[in-house]
């Protein structure tokens, strides 16, 4: 699913058209009437190629549907191909400019956002965006056969109304200062996208391989179908001009090439068969990186700094099973991990352990609860486990005062109070049952780092094995929740909202599909998210998510991996020309596809 933008706009002044934008929290950075984002070159020529390697997890596509459950899109599709009302800059955070729209009223009860569509707006067809076009999207996301998340974010939504030919106003359930945004960084999509040549639409889980009608800057070209695919420019794009997209959509076609392993993606980036591949392996970046288009400069290493928020990747465990539902199991499982090792012997020093929910961001909990964190927490006190009324949760450590075994003498005390001891060599409950676990991913390469993690549970008597599964059954078992133990990259935001009730509400913990992976199901959860998202100001809203933050913390649904402050990219440089320093809030290679240009 396409990640929703979080652009906030909400103001909460009286009411009025606003051409350019809204910020959550303060000013926005780009006044009315700005010619252009700071970061693009407004005179980059256009044209060229840009040659992409997929860097998903699997390893081909068999729809051009985004949206709906089954099956797997290409790689940037839903980016290149589907405008939305409003967009945001890279240079700033919690802020959006429009696209789509060229104005929004936000009421000043805050209970429903009216966007004034731009006259000029077009889909690839020729048809003009309209009002209809946009409601006929929120139904359809808000329908039965596309991803719950989408019904989670979008819950306090009460309708999408239609109130003129390039009218639609959003009405909202309470007043909620992230939703106009939400509403905002929808896809828009055409209401014939789908339609059979007399016009009639099919149902939305029918629309697999029917082209797309978006309103973006590119279109789909050739394809090799389920291996390699080419956006082409549209150069009758409609918003070329708009202050939001000069200089950006520079190539005039970009090319995303599949490859089935790592190893092939490396030898392939080697003998110059694309541009530009991010890395995530420390070790592929540290030693596999040389040849000679290395050394003639032709390819550089490059590690772009950013701002982002560090994100949550962990390690997930589902405590739907009954060997993982005691909070004191999943903390002793934690316990047994040795990152500072493994830091140093197979990262080559490059990553920060991750800490919480909002690492890098003003949400993030430290120390002692503040008053209006306690005063938040205090009536759950019976949901909220005992420790996340002291210090912040910190991961254990293993160098310096600390050790693995000091950490594993912690965790066999914990496992014996939730009824686990070491019988016939093998850590067992009261039923004699022993304590095994599998960890499911969908790349072989996941073993390497998981062994460490093996070897020192061995110590506690638990079994914990790999399964590797291809990412056609990895995805419907995770679908389903079939599973010990899964690996997660959750990104961060400065901004939590309702996306928050996919991963940790209530509701979405019993729904197929949806993104809560832990089975999490705490009402002291659901009120803090609600509390996040009624949030008026900032200063009410950093209480809740720190709370948050401390009770999912020391619930121990997720056990910390690593995260690294730095984007690391190889690229061409006698091929690709850049407009200079990075925006602090620009993710991953969004950066180089929107704004580069062909030498």
């Amino acid at each position: 699913m396409r990640s929703l933008l979080v652009w906030v706009l909400l103001g909460l002044s009286s009411p009025s058209w606003a051409a350019h934008g809204y910020a959550l929290w303060g000013d926005l950075k780009y006044p009315a009437g700005f010619a252009h984002f700071d970061y693009v070159n407004p005179a980059a020529p256009k044209g060229g190629d840009l040659r992409l390697v997929s860097n998903l997890r699997y390893s081909t596509f068999d729809k051009y549907n985004p949206f709906t459950i089954k099956g797997s899109a290409p790689a940037y599709l839903s980016d290149f191909m589907f405008d939305s009302l409003l967009t945001g800059a890279m240079d700033e955070t919690a802020s959006g400019y429009g696209l789509l729209a060229e104005d929004v009223e936000v009421s000043s009860d805050g209970l429903t956002a009216t966007f004034r569509l731009r006259k000029e707006a077009r889909f690839h067809n020729g048809d003009p965006v309209l009002a209809a076009d946009v409601k006929y999207s929120f139904d359809t996301l808000m329908g039965p056969h596309t991803s719950p998340a989408y019904k989670t974010l979008l819950e306090d939504v009460a309708a999408c109304e239609v109130t003129g030919e390039r009218t639609v106003r959003f009405r909202f359930k309470k007043p909620n200062r992230e939703l106009p945004l939400t509403v905002g960084g929808l896809p828009v999509f055409s209401r014939k996208w789908g339609m059979d040549a007399t016009g009639k639409a099919k149902p939305f889980n029918e629309v697999v391989t029917d082209i797309p009608i978006g309103s973006g800057a590119y279109r789909i070209g050739p394809v090799v179908f389920g291996k390699d695919i080419t956006y082409v420019r549209d150069k009758a794009y409609w918003g070329e001009k708009l202050n939001v997209r000069v200089g950006t959509d520079n190539f005039d076609s970009v090319t995303v090439k599949i490859y089935k392993d790592n190893t092939a993606r490396l030898e392939a980036l080697k003998a110059g068969e694309f541009d530009i591949m991010r890395f995530f392996s420390a070790g592929d970046w540290a030693r596999r990186l040389s040849g000679k288009r290395f050394d003639s400069g032709e390819l550089v290493k490059g590690e772009f700094k950013h701002s982002l928020p560090s994100g949550f990747q962990s390690y997930v465990l589902n405590t739907r099973r009954e060997k993982l539902k005691d909070p004191r199991v999943r903390e002793a499982l934690g316990l047994a991990i040795d990152y500072e090792w493994m830091n140093r012997q197979l990262f080559y020093g490059a990553y920060q352990r991750v800490s919480g929910l909002f690492g890098n961001t003003d949400c993030h909990a430290t120390g002692l609860p503040a008053p209006e964190e306690l005063a938040l927490m205090e009536p759950w006190r019976k949901d909220i486990p005992a420790a996340a009324f002291g210090p912040m949760y910190v991961p254990a450590r293993t160098d310096g005062d600390s050790s693995l075994r000091a950490n594993l003498r912690r965790a066999q005390a914990l496992l014996k109070e939730a009824g686990w001891e070491v019988r016939d060599g093998k850590l067992r409950n009261a039923k004699g049952e022993p304590m095994v676990l599998e960890y499911l991913d969908s790349s072989e390469g996941g073993v390497r780092t998981i062994s460490p993690w093996m070897r020192a549970l061995e110590k506690l008597g638990i079994q914990l094995s790999f399964r590797q599964a291809d990412f056609a059954l990895y995805q419907q078992r995770l679908d389903k929740f079939q599973f010990d133990i899964i690996s997660i990259a959750y990104p961060g935001t400065n901004n939590p909202g309702q996306e928050f009730a996919d991963l940790f509400g209530t509701k979405a913990a019993s729904t197929e599909d949806s993104g809560n992976f832990s089975g999490a199901a705490n009402p002291a959860i659901d009120a803090m998210i609600t509390k996040m998202t009624g949030a008026k100001t900032k200063a009410e809203l950093l209480p809740a998510c720190r709370a948050l933050e401390r009770i999912v913390a020391h619930s121990h649904y997720l056990l910390p991996q690593w995260t690294a402050g730095t984007h690391r990219v190889v690229y061409n440089a006698r091929r690709l020309a850049m407009p200079g320093q990075m925006p602090p809030y620009a993710p991953g290679e969004t950066w180089i596809i929107n704004t580069w240009w062909k030498k």
